[in-house]
């Protein structure tokens, strides 16, 4: 297969030799990261309102005839692409994406990085791939009319010389400011086996960054660009992608008995000849095209109709041996389309469906693409285990890419919190409003009968990396210290929402997000966008601003604590003191001989009083707290021996403080966030203390600690 993979690159190597045309709009660079200046309103020609002719302002559309040779896993593609050039200069070279070159060889960006990421914390796409298991695209010709154009690979972030997933193509005559280009394509796409996200098994065929793909010509006042600039990286290990809204028809060519599903709408019946079937499927106002061939596969149908939408088919996908999965995929599906719509906005398109992947093609489940996603698989779900859990948040979560990778379109390289990071907070939401928590239980558990459950956003912050953050949330999707660190921006995001949401109120924020999703849908927005969002919406800027200061832009730390209770009873102190010019002094053992009594009096006026329960004299009780990490709000509960007990606010910078009670009776505990809202701090079993001992505290975060709860659900941060 080396052979192969040479040969593929011939064409573009030979052409590469030619003196190249420099680009007259420069690229994005690798340091690209969270956007801090709001983009203008006219951005990517301004918000949506529904009157518009098309749902979202076309950039480009693609129009692909592809043949799937299934002996090979390979791909023969027809492309004709046409591009609107929405700049104010001409464009003498376009970018596009070659995504499958990812995987055509160890020298990639996607290996390079690979081989030192996952070193240092675990990631999905770490399987082994053996010789003939490789996959790319090649360029056969690239025409513009009838003149055939030149490329080269290009390495916008720096990446190794022989990565060649993004390639530069110079035209034969420049497109006008405002004018439109056509590109004919005609290209080979070798599907790997299974890897990450794309490829084949056996059989199953998952089509995914299969084509050639144009880059994004972003404009001044777009997510934070003061000129025209494109925006193209190159396939990272930890990346996803970015695209323009435009339209696809696809007509796929696969062998008869092979069962198809893609992107948007089948159109007519499909046609047969000579033991092969094409299908045909369009939809527009997308930013990508994937589907998937797979022999003896079945299928699962039913329909949604919810205010606002069309009424959408929805299809599940799935081999015979997770037939137990079809069910439970349809159902979370049906119940996602009602929840997103109705907290975010209705689902604007008329299909969705959703792929199971067959067993050893687990790296091509949990994947998202617009109308159209991958879940997991199961022969059998157990509820004495985690399986429904697990199937339905899977299923939640890749369906509710449909609006934060879909519809709100944002840039996965640059600002994966956007995407991955917000999703998994509104999934959580949808759980929770469900009442459906986690089912925590092993195997020693089970014997035991036990079947523990996990609140869902208790289980968010325990993987969230929260005790040292090394990363902003707001960094890129590839340059971040590991994988693990990639992987907290899923789980520590929806910390730090959670954490918004309880100081901004559940209904503001709700209310703030369906304005985001109003503002931005069909658009491209940025970090600064949903801030702006947020502030709008709340009017509290300062609350906002905290957290994304101390989150998003920076990595900041919380921990605050409890750190001593000291009771000290308030009794008549010996010495001198001078009143109405005339000194007096208090003997101490006169003063012992008059507590006694007081204390004998007391109890004979209080004889079933129970110990703590108070005397003739008070008690000054003191709690200090100490601030570890960033300022946050805290709530300080105190509790008295005779059960009253106080709530004092803690919301100033200092590093420490004391509260200082005087009550009938001593303190017998503290604890800070009693109601349980900062899930942001890093340490919660500190958050508490009692004078006697008291294990409360430990059991009700005990299932933060264990290691084997964190093991059990790693597979989040493989979605």
């Amino acid at each position: 297969m080396a052979q192969g993979v040479a040969a593929a690159a011939q064409p573009a190597a030979a052409s590469s030799t030619a003196v190249a045309v420099p680009p007259e709009i420069p690229l994005v660079g690798a340091d690209a990261a969270a956007v801090s200046v709001p983009s203008a309103a006219n951005a990517w020609g301004g918000e949506r309102t529904g009157n518009e002719a098309t749902l979202s302002d076309r950039v480009v559309s693609y129009r692909i005839d592809a043949e799937l040779d299934a002996a090979k896993h390979a791909i023969n593609g027809k492309q004709q692409m046409t591009w609107r050039n929405r700049s104010d200069r001409a464009v003498h070279s376009v970018y596009m994406h070659l995504y499958l070159n990812a995987f055509q060889n160890e020298r990639s960006t996607f290996f390079t990085e690979r081989s030192v990421l996952t070193a240092h914390g675990d990631s999905r796409g770490r399987g082994a791939v053996k010789k003939g298991q490789w996959g790319w695209i090649e360029l056969k010709q690239v025409r513009q009319s009838a003149a055939p154009l030149k490329w080269t690979f290009v390495h916008p972030d720096g990446g190794p010389e022989a990565d060649q997933t993004v390639v530069r193509i110079d035209l034969a005559e420049p497109v006008p400011a405002g004018g439109t280009l056509t590109l004919d394509i005609d290209f080979l796409s070798q599907l790997p086996r299974v890897i990450e996200r794309t490829g084949y098994f056996g059989d199953f065929n998952m089509v995914g960054q299969w084509f050639p793909k144009i880059g994004v010509l972003e404009l001044p006042g777009e997510r934070g660009a003061t000129a025209p600039r494109w925006n193209v990286h190159e396939f990272h290990f930890n990346s996803e992608f970015y695209a323009d809204f435009g339209s696809y028809d696809v007509s796929m060519t696969v062998p008869s008995d092979y069962t198809v599903g893609a992107v948007g709408e089948q159109q007519g019946e499909p046609v047969k000849k000579d033991g092969k079937t094409t299908y045909r499927f369009v939809q527009g106002d997308v930013h990508d095209f994937a589907w998937v061939a797979a022999k003896g596969y079945q299928t699962l149908d039913a329909s949604y109709v919810g205010p606002g939408s069309p009424k959408v088919a929805v299809r599940v996908i799935y081999p015979p041996e997770y037939l137990a999965s079809a069910q439970p995929v349809l159902k979370a599906t049906l119940d996602s389309l009602a929840y997103f719509s109705n907290t975010l906005g209705a689902y604007p398109y008329r299909t969705v469906t959703a792929v199971v992947p067959p067993y050893n093609a687990d790296e091509a489940g949990g994947m998202e693409y617009p109308t159209f996603f991958t879940a997991e698989g199961y022969a059998k779900i157990d509820s004495q285990t985690a399986d429904q859990w697990e199937i339905d948040f899977v299923t939640i979560h890749e369906f509710g890419h449909g609006y934060f990778y879909g519809l709100l379109a944002s840039n996965e390289f640059e600002e994966p919190m956007l995407d991955e990071g917000l999703n998994e907070y509104w999934d959580q939401r949808m759980l929770r409003e469900r009442n459906q928590r986690i089912l925590v239980p092993t195997t020693w558990m089970r014997r035991l009968g036990m079947t523990p459950t996990m609140d869902v956003f208790a289980m968010e912050r325990m993987s969230a990396g929260l005790g040292r953050p090394v990363d902003p949330l707001g960094q890129n999707s590839w340059n971040r210290l590991s994988s693990s660190s990639y992987g907290t921006v899923y789980s520590r995001t929806a910390t730090a929402m959670h954490d918004l949401e309880e100081r901004l109120g559940k209904e503001v924020t709700e209310r703030a997000f369906r304005e985001y999703y109003k503002r931005w849908h069909f658009r491209h927005p940025s970090v600064a966008d949903l801030r702006a969002a947020l502030i709008d919406v709340s009017g509290d800027a300062k609350t906002v601003n905290e957290v994304f200061d101390q989150y998003v832009f920076g990595t900041a730390k919380i921990d605050d604590r409890i750190s001593a209770i000291d009771n000290k009873e308030v009794l008549p102190l010996a010495g001198s003191e001078s009143k109405d010019g005339k000194r007096s002094e208090v003997d101490a053992d006169a003063l012992d001989k008059q507590i006694a009594k007081q204390r004998s009096d007391w109890k004979k006026a209080h004889p079933d009083a129970k110990p703590d329960s108070g005397g003739p004299f008070p008690w000054r009780g003191t709690v200090t707290v100490v601030r570890d990490g960033a300022q946050v709000p805290q709530l300080l509960r105190v509790k008295f021996a005779d059960g009253s007990s106080e709530d004092v606010h803690w919301n100033d910078d200092r590093r420490w403080a004391r509260f200082v009670f005087t009550k009938p009776t001593k303190i017998v505990s503290a604890e800070l966030d009693p109601e349980q809202k900062i899930y942001l701090d890093a340490n919660k079993l500190n958050d508490s203390l009692t004078t006697k001992p008291n294990g409360a505290a430990s059991r009700r975060w005990g299932a933060d600690v264990g290691a084997l709860v964190q093991a059990f659900y790693a597979f989040l941060v493989t979605l």
